[in-house]
């Protein structure tokens, strides 16, 4: 053989880790809910060098297509390692107590964002430790924010709320990281009946969720989260301090373009100005944004069920609302809020004051994990797109909280949306 054709073969030589010792031997073992990081251990999804991994999948999981094309296209170094001079947390955040109790946070890791610092001995020794949440300063605009301020209901104060209309914010993103273990037992199923779903519904890509049962650690191919807050961050765990939060899962169509099918963005923009209030007023505000767009059916899904709702006999009305996402999806909603409050665990919240949010699925899941809910402000009428009538007066009669009547089923009925396609 030649000398090429032998380093052909060498390079593209896989070794698969799908079974226990097979690539795994010298990886540092997670022990979920220590306290102590040492104990704890480092969540390593490296794909630089197979025997340090200690989980399944890989970091920035969503991404991870993307990286392999860029390394098959040769744009990205294979094994190319971060360097993390300088991109330390601008804000800390913990330890709280939260952090080593395994029954409050399964789906992220507590330790993501201090893995620099917690690990520091680990990467001197040439281990591939990246974080999984990372924490900096930003300012954010917004026309409807401008527009608070031309109405007077806000004010500039040069600190949360500057000149030029922009708001300052700490803003964190974190990467789900999820124990299997914990994930199973919040949605009341066993550790094998979930690993054995993850599997056949992905289509068997990860093939150690069956097979290493000594893996209980997965990074999950889904979108994450982004955060938020206006004013001091450490004050999200005082419950003396007044916090106002909303809980927003991603709706690209209103978030972005404004569409006025639903009430996203009014919501959101409506809890943006709440939030810049209530840290004006000596409080710290939340905006925790979760990527789970179309109530995590998709945008495609979502677009089938607008058409399906607009086209249907007597046209889009709120008594069918969710009976048509379901004839296409086969379930109303698939956000499943259960891991929800973990990031609001890892802030060490106790209680939210003013929780901008109509949803009962959200406030079950919040008050059911421990967290205290004070006030509930629903979106005020006049912030409502006529569009969008169906979709607050569904969810109204679905059980989400409301300061007025709940509609019967003939009002329901009456209810009328636009019966053209947009």
């Amino acid at each position: 053989m030649s000398t090429e054709s032998a380093s052909s073969t060498r390079s593209s030589h896989i070794r698969l880790t799908s079974h226990p010792g097979q690539g795994a031997g010298g990886a540092p073992a997670i022990h979920w809910g220590a306290a102590d990081p040492k104990e704890r251990g480092p969540v390593i999804g490296t794909t630089t060098n197979r025997s340090q991994r200690n989980v399944i999948g890989t970091h920035s999981g969503s991404y991870g297509v993307y990286r392999a094309l860029a390394v098959a296209a040769g744009n990205l170094t294979k094994g190319h390692r971060a360097d993390l001079t300088n991109t330390s947390p601008t804000d800390r955040i913990g330890p709280y107590p939260q952090w080593a109790d395994a029954e409050k946070i399964v789906s992220i890791d507590p330790l993501g964002a201090s893995v620099a610092e917690v690990f520091s001995d680990l990467l001197a020794a040439g281990a591939d430790i990246r974080p999984t949440i990372a924490v900096t300063q930003a300012h954010i605009h917004l026309p409807e924010i401008r527009q608070a301020l031309a109405f007077q209901r806000l004010q500039v104060d040069g600190k949360i709320l500057l000149e030029d209309s922009s708001a300052t914010v700490t803003k964190i993103a974190v990467e789900p990281v999820w124990w299997l273990p914990g994930v199973a037992k919040r949605f009341g199923v066993s550790e094998a009946v979930l690993r054995k779903t993850l599997f056949e519904e992905t289509g068997g890509m990860y093939p150690e969720l069956v097979t290493r049962g000594d893996l209980e650690v997965f990074l999950p191919p889904i979108g994450g989260q982004t955060l938020y807050v206006f004013g001091n961050v450490q004050d999200l765990a005082n419950p003396e301090v007044t916090l106002t939060a909303r809980v927003h899962d991603e709706c690209n169509g209103s978030d972005v373009f404004g569409s006025d099918i639903c009430t996203c963005r009014p919501y959101l923009t409506h809890a943006i100005e709440e939030c810049i209030r209530g840290a004006q007023a000596g409080g710290v505000g939340l905006i925790a944004y979760s990527r789970k767009e179309g109530r995590a059916l998709g945008e495609v899904t979502k677009f089938l069920v607008y058409n399906a709702r607009k086209r249907q006999v007597g046209g889009d009305s709120a008594d069918k609302y969710f009976l048509r996402t379901e004839c296409v999806a086969g379930v109303q909603d698939m956000r499943f809020q259960e891991l929800m409050p973990d990031v609001l665990h890892w802030l060490g919240v106790k209680k939210i004051h003013r929780l901008v949010s109509m949803s009962n699925d959200k406030y079950d899941a919040i008050t059911g994990s421990g967290i205290e809910v004070g006030e509930r402000i629903k979106i005020p009428d006049e912030l409502v797109p006529a569009d969008a009538r169906v979709e607050i007066e569904a969810k109204i009669a679905a059980g989400y909280f409301t300061d007025g009547s709940v509609p019967d089923a003939a009002q329901l009925a009456a209810t009328k949306g636009r019966d053209l396609v947009e």
